[in-house]
């Protein structure tokens, strides 16, 4: 048989742990209250045409009707939430065109996140589609592992999971299918 005492400090146990994690439940919404950070971008812009050049040549120009600029966040990154529509120019001159209907890109890693009905372009009539495609400035390469459609003179391809250079001419398919005409 229990004894008084026993069922005594049973019983203030119990009610000191049931207070005990309803003021933590008050603590924690408090908390998070503190934390919460809301998205504020630091810059905005409407119908932009920034032209990006080196030693005087033109690189590539980006147009687009918003961008949203976060500077001052923990990860910099700058939003384009209407789309972009870049020109990429090659050292001969020869234009590179890439379409999205979203893009986000990365300040401290030179990545541009292309998103939405995501086409690229050329002057030789290729056409590479597909729904997110990440573009690495540094190296000028373009990679994905969404599904995708490549449109060449020669035929068309079908695959998932792709990189390639900016101009078309090293393409890595993962998995690949289609009908390409031999030369």
């Amino acid at each position: 048989m229990i004894s008084t005492k026993r069922k005594i400090s049973v019983f203030l146990s119990t009610a000191f742990a049931v207070l005990l994690m309803f003021s933590c439940k008050d603590n924690f919404k408090e908390v998070q209250k503190s934390t919460f950070a809301e998205f504020t971008p630091s810059g905005e812009a409407d119908s932009i045409n920034i032209k990006y050049t080196d030693s005087g040549k033109i690189k590539s120009v980006l147009i687009s009707s918003k961008m949203l600029d976060y500077a001052s966040v923990e990860f910099p990154f700058t939003e384009f939430p209407k789309g972009v529509n870049v020109t990429l120019y090659d050292e001969h001159g020869k234009k590179t065109f890439v379409n999205s209907k979203y893009a986000v890109t990365f300040k401290n890693t030179d990545l541009i996140d292309l998103q939405g009905n995501v086409k690229i372009t050329n002057e030789t009539g290729q056409v590479f589609e597909t729904e997110q495609l990440y573009f690495d400035q540094k190296n000028e390469w373009f990679y994905t592992e969404k599904r995708y459609k490549f449109t060449d003179p020669k035929g068309v391809s079908y695959g998932e999971g792709v990189d390639f250079s900016k101009d078309f001419k090293i393409i890595n398919s993962q998995a690949v299918s289609g009908e390409i005409e031999k030369q």
